[in-house]
C-alpha cells in the first residue's frame, strides 16, 4: 500500500491511498465468508457457499464493495502510520478507482480528507509574568465562616410562628395540571431561602404558620410532566427554628481541636487563605493562557468548530440565534486554540499520563456528576471517551509546568507561592520507561496508562455541564464528535461520501 499527503490548508489534509490486489485480497476473502453467512443457495449449507456461486448470485461487484468497506479502516489507519499525521475529528472518504471486478485486479484508489493537527512554533513560556488579586481576608468573611461552623453544630426547635426565611419547615405538596394530580410528595424537610426546591416555595412559604395551605404557580422538576406549568399546593406541617451555640472557648472544644476562640478563629482565617490562594492560582492559570495565545497564531479546524457550535445551539434549542452563534463559536475556538496550544506544550515537555493520575481525575469526573467510579468510567468507555480524559490530564499536567516557571505576584508586588499546585507535577517528570504504544487507554487495570498528548476534543469550556445531570450512554460528556490518533475503529473509520456515484 502507498499514501501520498496533499495539504489542503494547515488543519486539512487529503490521502491518497492506493491499495493493491494483494492488499485486499484478505478482505475479499472475508467478503465471500461473511456473504456466504448471509445467503440460502439450494444445495449449499451457509457458510459453505463457493465464491463462484457467489458469484453468480450475488454478483463480483457486491463482494467487491463489502470488502472495500471491511478494509478501509484498516487501509485509513495504516496511512495515518505512514504518513505520521494527527487527525482531529472523523475522516470523509471517495472511492476513486475500483479493481476490475471482473478479475479483482488493478489498484484500489481512495481518496480521504480529514482534519489535522496544526504545527504550531511555540512561544517562550519562560518566566512569564502574572498579575493576580492579592490575598486579603475580611472580617465579614471570617464571620461567615464561623457562622458556617456553628450551623453545622446547631438544632433545631419547633416553633409556634409564622414561617421566614432561614427556618426549616416539613411540608406536603401537591402538584395538578388541569385539575389532574401529577406528583405528589410528603413530609418533605425544607431551609427556606435556600432555593433547593422548586421555583417559587420561598414566597409561598413566608409568613405561613403550621396547618396552613396555600398555591401557587411553577415549572416542575422532574418527573413525567418535567418541564409544564402546574399548580403546586402547599401545606405547611411543622415551622423549626435552628438555634445556634454560642461562639466561645467551649463551643471551639467541642467544634475542633483548639481549646480556645481565638484558635479556632485563626484556623479560619487560614482556610479562607488557602481557599483565596487558590482563586489566585486560578487567575494565573487563566492568565498564561491567554497571554500564549496572545503571542502566537494557531488555526483551528473550522468544520469541527461548526460541528461544536452547532451542537451547542442545538442542545439549548437555540439554532436561530445568531448572536448566541457569534458569543458560542468565539467561545469554542479559543476552547480548541487552547487545547492545541497545551497537547503541543505537553509533547514538547514529554509529559506523560500514569494509570493513578487518570483514575484520580475520573473519581473527581464521576463526583461531579454524583455517580459511582464504575459507572461512570463504563460510560466513557462504551462513547471511546478514555482517551479525551487522558489528553485533558496531560493538558492539565503542561499547565501546571507552565505555571511552575512564571512569575507569579500580586497587584500589590508580593510573590505567590504556587509550588503547593505546581509541585508534584513537576517532580513526578516524564516517564522515559513509559512505551505509549504497548499501552491500552480503554483498559484502566492495566499497570499504566498512557496515550499521546495531541487529543483535541469538543471544547468543554463553552458551558460545562450541570453537575445533577449525568452523561447519557447515548451522549459522551465533552467530546464525541473528536477523535484521537488511535481512534477507536468505529469511530475513526471513514465516512464514504461519493464511493457509490463513483463505482456506477
Amino acid at each position: 500500500m502507498k499514501t501520498t499527503v496533499e495539504q489542503l490548508s494547515p488543519t486539512r489534509v487529503k490521502l491518497a491511498i492506493s491499495a493493491t490486489a494483494e492488499d485486499l485480497k484478505p478482505h475479499l476473502e472475508h467478503a465471500y465468508g461473511h456473504i456466504a453467512e448471509q445467503i440460502n443457495i439450494p444445495g449449499f449449507r451457509k457458510g459453505k457457499v463457493p465464491p463462484a456461486i457467489i458469484d453468480q448470485r450475488v454478483g463480483r461487484e457486491a463482494v467487491i464493495e463489502h470488502a472495500v468497506n471491511e478494509g478501509m479502516d484498516g487501509f485509513y489507519r495504516a496511512a495515518i502510520e505512514e504518513t505520521q499525521i494527527r487527525p482531529l475529528g472523523r475522516p470523509e472518504a471517495d472511492v476513486v478507482e475500483w479493481p476490475d471486478k471482473k478479475d479483482f485486479s488493478g489498484d484500489l484508489q481512495l481518496a480521504i480528507e480529514v482534519d489535522v493537527r496544526p504545527e504550531i512554533e511555540l512561544p517562550g513560556y519562560e518566566g512569564l509574568t502574572l498579575e493576580v488579586k492579592p490575598v486579603e481576608v475580611t472580617d465579614e468573611e471570617l464571620e461567615k465562616e464561623l457562622e458556617t461552623l456553628r450551623a453545622r453544630f446547631g438544632t433545631l426547635s419547633t416553633v409556634d410562628r409564622p414561617a421566614k426565611s432561614g427556618d426549616f419547615v416539613q411540608i406536603d405538596l401537591v402538584a395538578t395540571i388541569d385539575g389532574a394530580e401529577v406528583d405528589s410528595a410528603k413530609g418533605i424537610s425544607y431551609e427556606i431561602g435556600s432555593g433547593e426546591l422548586i421555583e417559587g416555595i420561598d414566597e409561598a412559604l413566608d409568613a405561613l404558620s403550621a396547618g396552613e395551605t396555600t398555591t401557587f404557580e411553577s415549572e416542575l422538576l422532574g418527573g413525567e410532566a418535567a418541564g409544564q406549568k402546574a399548580e403546586i399546593t402547599v401545606t405547611l406541617i411543622a415551622v423549626k427554628e435552628r438555634e445556634l451555640p454560642d461562639a466561645d472557648d467551649d463551643f471551639a472544644q467541642m467544634a475542633s481541636e483548639f481549646d480556645t476562640l481565638e484558635e479556632l478563629r485563626a484556623d479560619l482565617r487560614s482556610t479562607v487563605e488557602k481557599s483565596k490562594v487558590f482563586t489566585q492560582v486560578t487567575e494565573a492559570r487563566d492568565q498564561i493562557v491567554d497571554k500564549l495565545l496572545e503571542s502566537v497564531e494557531i488555526p483551528v479546524p473550522e468544520k469541527l468548530v461548526e460541528d461544536e457550535v452547532h451542537r451547542h445551539l442545538e442542545n439549548e434549542n437555540r439554532l436561530e440565534d445568531d448572536e448566541h452563534r457569534a458569543e458560542v463559536k468565539e467561545a469554542s475556538e479559543k476552547s480548541f486554540r487552547s487545547q492545541l496550544l497545551l497537547d503541543t506544550i505537553a509533547e514538547k515537555e514529554d509529559i506523560k499520563v500514569s494509570q493513578d493520575e487518570l483514575s484520580q481525575y475520573i473519581i473527581q469526573g464521576a463526583q461531579q456528576y454524583n455517580m459511582q467510579p464504575q459507572e461512570f468510567v463504563q460510560i466513557l468507555q462504551e462513547n471511546g471517551q478514555i482517551p479525551s480524559m487522558v489528553g485533558e490530564v496531560a493538558r492539565n499536567k503542561a499547565l501546571a509546568i507552565v505555571l511552575d516557571r512564571a512569575n507569579v505576584v500580586d497587584t500589590n508586588g508580593q510573590a505567590v507561592d504556587v509550588s503547593e499546585f505546581t509541585k508534584p507535577v513537576v517532580e513526578s517528570g516524564p516517564d522515559a520507561d513509559a512505551e505509549p504504544d504497548d499501552l491500552d487507554a480503554e483498559e484502566l487495570e492495566a499497570d499504566e496508562l498512557e496515550q499521546p498528548a495531541d487529543v483535541v476534543e469538543a471544547p468543554a469550556a463553552v458551558e460545562a455541564p450541570a453537575a445533577e445531570e449525568a452523561p447519557a450512554a447515548e451522549e459522551a460528556p465533552a467530546a464525541d464528535e473528536a477523535a484521537t490518533e488511535e481512534a477507536p475503529a468505529a469511530e475513526a473509520k471513514p465516512k464514504r461520501t461519493r464511493a457509490k456515484a463513483k463505482k456506477d
